[in-house]
Parts: C-alpha cells; sequence; structure tokens
C-alpha cells in the first residue's frame, strides 16, 4: 500500500464567528459553502479525502477519489468543500446520503449524481509545503492548480479582497449561502485553530405553533414545535425553538396548556423514540393552530431546520395559513457559482 502524503492527514484550519466582517486590515473574503470539509491529497499512488473529523471520506465519494487520483499534478494537498448539485440545485441532503454503509448503494449515487470538491487553499504542491506560507501566495497556488487541471469536478472557489462585494454575496444570494469567510492574507495554514472569521447567514421565518415539550424535569415548557403550511394547506413539522427567559416559563406553560387539543400538525409530525433519545417515546402536546412566532435560522436540509432556532418574537399580527413553506426555500443554483464571482 503506498504511503500517504506526509500533510494528507493535517486538520483544517477553522473560523470564530463574529457579527460581522472586518473591514480594516488586509483580508481575503470567501463564500462559506453549505457542504462536507475536507482536505484531499496525493503522493504518487496514494490518495486521499480527509473529513474535519479526520475520518476518511474516499469511500463515499469514489468519483472524487478517482479524480483525484487522475490529475495531472501527482503530489499535492489542497484544503475544500464537497459539495453535490442534484438538477440545478446544491443539496447537502445528498451529500448526507452518501454517508450509508452499502458499497452498492454509494457507487450508484456517485454515478446518478456526482460530487464536486470546491477548492480554496493550498497546503503542498509538486513537492512543496505551503503551510508556512502567506494566504496571498497559497491562493495563488490553488489557482495555478485548478487552472492546470482544468476539472469541473474541481471548481475554485470565487475570493475578493473587497469587504463590500463579500457583504453583497450576503444579500444576494437569498439566504443560499453558509456566510462568508475572512481571512488574513498575511498569515500561514494554521491548522486546527480558529484562525479565521465567519459570519452566518442567518435567515427569519414566520411560523406556527403546532405543539411543545415540556421539561425533563418538572412540566414547565422545554421547546415549541414549529410548523409551516404546504402547497396542500397542511402544517408540517419544520423545527423548534428552545431559549426562553426561566422568568417566563411559567407565563408561557400556563398559555399553552389552554391551547393543548388534537391534531396539532396535519402532515410531517414530529417524531418519536429515535437513537437520540435512546429509543425512548419523545412526548409532545398538540395545540391549536393560534400562535405565530418570528424565529431566526441558518440552514435548511430537507424542509426542516437544521439546527435550533432562535425565537425573535410574537407575530399576533399574522394569521396562520400565512406561515408557508415557501420561506425556507432558498436553493443556491450551480449556474449562480459564477455570478458570486
Amino acid at each position: 500500500m503506498s504511503k500517504l502524503h506526509r500533510l494528507a492527514k493535517t486538520a483544517p484550519m477553522e473560523a470564530k464567528l463574529v457579527s460581522e466582517l472586518p473591514s480594516d486590515g488586509d483580508w481575503q473574503f470567501e463564500p462559506k459553502w453549505d457542504g462536507f470539509r475536507a482536505i484531499a491529497s496525493r503522493d504518487g499512488d496514494a490518495v486521499e479525502l480527509m473529513s474535519k473529523s479526520g475520518k476518511s471520506l474516499a469511500r463515499f465519494f469514489p468519483e472524487i477519489a478517482a479524480l483525484l487520483a487522475n490529475t495531472k499534478a501527482k503530489d499535492f494537498v489542497i484544503d475544500g468543500e464537497l459539495i453535490l448539485p442534484v438538477g440545478d440545485v446544491l443539496s447537502f441532503e445528498a451529500l448526507q446520503a452518501r454517508l450509508h454503509p452499502a458499497d452498492s448503494r454509494i457507487r450508484k449515487l456517485a454515478k446518478e449524481t456526482p460530487a464536486q470538491l470546491m477548492l480554496f487553499d493550498c497546503l503542498a504542491l509538486g513537492g512543496k509545503d505551503l503551510i508556512s506560507a502567506p494566504l496571498a501566495q497559497r491562493r495563488g497556488s490553488i489557482e495555478a492548480f485548478v487552472e492546470a487541471e482544468g476539472n469541473p469536478g474541481l471548481p475554485l472557489s470565487p475570493a475578493t479582497r473587497d469587504a463590500k462585494l463579500a457583504k453583497s454575496w450576503l444579500a444576494g444570494s437569498g439566504g443560499a449561502l453558509d456566510g462568508v469567510i475572512a481571512k488574513l492574507l498575511g498569515e500561514p495554514y494554521r491548522g486546527g485553530e480558529r484562525a479565521m472569521l465567519k459570519v452566518k447567514q442567518r435567515r427569519s421565518a414566520d411560523c406556527v405553533v403546532g405543539g411543545f415539550r415540556r421539561a425533563k424535569t418538572g412540566p414547565e415548557v422545554a421547546s415549541l414545535l414549529l410548523g409551516l403550511y404546504d402547497a396542500e394547506d397542511k402544517l408540517n413539522y419544520v423545527g423548534f425553538t428552545s431559549a426562553f427567559a426561566g422568568k417566563d416559563k411559567a407565563a408561557l406553560t400556563d398559555k399553552l396548556e389552554k391551547l393543548i387539543a388534537e391534531p396539532g400538525f396535519t402532515g410531517n409530525a414530529p417524531g418519536g423514540p429515535s437513537r437520540w433519545n435512546k429509543g425512548e417515546q419523545s412526548i409532545w402536546y398538540p395545540l391549536r393552530s393560534e400562535l405565530i412566532v418570528a424565529v431566526s435560522f441558518d440552514q435548511v436540509t430537507g424542509g426542516r431546520f437544521r439546527h435550533g432556532t432562535k425565537l425573535l418574537r410574537w407575530r399576533s399580527d399574522k394569521a396562520p395559513h400565512q406561515c408557508r413553506m415557501e420561506q425556507l426555500d432558498y436553493p443556491l443554483r450551480p449556474s449562480e457559482l459564477l455570478e458570486i464571482r
């Protein structure tokens, strides 16, 4: 078995969350893609695709592994994000489907919907280590690599030194991007450190409160279960919000208990037993569709908020059926990648 490149298992450089992009200093700004971070490497015949957690992704993305094994360059370590176009949109759900135990299933998906590795940094190229080199030099190297390869499976992520342009990516992407990354041009590659800055995309949606769960230690509310109406006017569960001030919980619980009534959700409903609750039934209480809340969220997967949301305010001015699934529809189309540049 061929020996992997000595930098193949370098931990990716990570980012610290900030509220806004820096305006002073020498910065490079890049889109933050909504995919799987990966360090790709080749040393002769030895090819690897490592996840942020240090596990190999090569088996789950055989088309990318094959692509790396057939590059013109024979010695490199590059940093990027695995993305997956399905039709004319990028799908995080399709990426998750690749993490499957059956090789036959993975090969089928790789053939039907091949992934891409969006590249944005270079740790080594042509026998030369670049980890200690400043970003400005590394950017030149990754640009040269992508140009020389000329492979659509290895696209180059856009970059700019114009903070105003970077901010316009967030505003103009309709929420499809995961955010924007800022990197100091004079800095080396600091693997495993939060040496970059990131501004996450935050969006908002008005949701119907279709149910609630109680705290494990008492009767007070622990989380509100959120719903949106689809084209068939069915109320679908889309996620939850749970950040309430302690002083407000008793009054909120009392308010919710007066609205308990089935069915709560008429479309997709909250799940029951799962691996997260050790197979135990996750009890929730359905509510009449009267309460509306505005929440902020980051990303959506499979028609649901991927993470917990933040409660912004109550919306007594809005009717339940005005809360529609269309609020979550922010697909990023591959054709838009060129427009970001």
